[in-house]
């Protein structure tokens, strides 16, 4: 029996915590694409397809919260996952995120074994 391996974008504009979340999920078997920001996200994002995004909320050019928006405002892209990885913690933006729509909020520095138990929990349908 083959099975693909579970295909996630990591989005985020420093290079440093990229290959972080990047090298973790590699070593877990996901499938794991980047984009340097949000603009760079929302161009690639159907040719990815991936069930799930980890998202950078403070970018140049398109920021988390406006990619959050288009990924839920179409229908094509409404069912990815999104998780928030972001160093913005206050309870406005944790009230922001469930307002979007984003799945799970994780606040930098995190934890990557608990990145990868959101991912893989997110991925198979269940709650985070």
């Amino acid at each position: 029996m083959h099975f693909e391996p579970l295909r996630v974008l990591v989005v985020d504009d420093d290079p440093v915590i990229r290959q972080l979340v990047v090298v973790n999920l590699e070593l877990e078997g996901f499938e794991v694409h980047t984009a340097v920001d949000g603009a760079d996200c929302l161009e690639r994002i159907r040719e990815i397809d991936p069930a799930v995004i980890t998202l950078d909320i403070m970018m140049p050019k398109v920021d988390g919260w406006e990619v959050a928006s288009r990924l839920r405002d179409d229908p094509a892209t409404a069912g990815i996952k999104v998780v928030v990885l972001t160093a913005r913690a206050q309870e406005a933006d944790l009230r922001r995120g469930a307002r979007v729509g984003v799945d799970c909020y994780l606040t930098k520095p995190f934890d990557p074994d608990e990145l990868i138990g959101v991912i893989q929990r997110l991925a198979a349908g269940q709650p985070v």
